[in-house]
């Protein structure tokens, strides 16, 4: 029995993926206390008490001057950026995709534009962005929105040029017109490749996010962990940045799961 074919089972594949975590976590409790019984006063590696009681203040007591949950203020800020730059994005991805995929006068005019877009690191335009769209919620959103969109418009752009040629000469010996081949052919392909992009630019864009915020907002998960990291309070940073990757997990989950339910001939040969 060779190892590449070797498929654990469902419920096996879920204790192998947990595995991984809970060895990852047991690591972080021995680091713990092994230094606090060295220095009941480390900041480095909070212990699990420590945690819960920096988190139980932002978590259930509201803040005295704005009125509302810190923690909950800062999760609904960043979601709605994220949202916001993500449906944009998306919207965005599947149009200029489907164009430049299917129009060879448009993908020759526009390929090497949105290529070169492509290669800058987005973080270096936020300066021209904060100075462009000034320092609220449009600099945010835009650099999650640049540092996305170029990649994913490259991907669905070469997904749908490599559409089968058969498919469009009999869509065309049809009488289909080049919306038609749009709409009909191309569009019904290419959205489970539009939610695996999206899936892909999700890690990406939360570093986006988080690099806006760390430098300028007065709310968000990103500014929180920025405003805290002077003081080494550890024990809210590695709270908040545990709860980022639980949302970006849940995110991609709902995605996978919507792909594989509304899409299952994409998925039917894995």
């Amino acid at each position: 029995m060779r190892w590449v074919n070797i498929r654990p089972r469902r419920g096996s594949a879920l204790l192998l993926g947990v595995a991984p975590l809970l060895l990852l976590v047991l690591v972080y409790l021995l680091a713990s206390a092994s230094r606090h019984a060295i220095n009941p006063a480390d900041k480095i590696l909070p212990t699990p008490d420590a945690m819960i009681a920096a988190m139980r203040g932002l978590v259930l007591v509201p803040d005295p001057m704005t009125g509302r949950h810190t923690f909950w203020a800062d999760t609904a800020a960043s979601l709605q950026r994220l949202g916001i730059g993500l449906a944009i994005s998306t919207l965005s991805a599947l149009l200029v995709g489907l164009l430049l995929g299917l129009l060879p006068a448009v993908r020759a005019t526009f390929s090497p534009l949105v290529t070169t877009i492509a290669v800058i690191p987005p973080i270096a335009l936020l300066p021209i962005l904060f100075i462009v769209f000034g320092l609220g919620e449009a600099s945010k959103v835009a650099l999650i929105v640049v540092g996305i969109l170029p990649a994913m418009i490259r991907d669905l752009a070469s997904y749908v040029e490599a559409l089968p040629t058969e498919q469009m000469l009999k869509a065309q010996s049809l009488g289909a017109n080049s919306w038609q081949l749009m709409i009909r052919v191309a569009l019904p392909q290419m959205t489970p490749r539009l939610i695996h992009a999206v899936r892909l630019g999700l890690g990406p864009a939360w570093v986006f996010l988080i690099s806006a915020e760390a430098i300028a907002s007065d709310v968000g998960l990103g500014y929180r962990i920025f405003l805290v990291r002077r003081y080494l309070s550890m024990e809210i940073i590695l709270p908040y940045v545990a709860w980022i990757a639980l949302l970006a997990i849940a995110m991609d989950w709902a995605l996978r799961v919507f792909s594989r339910r509304g899409f299952p001939w994409a998925h039917a040969a894995r």
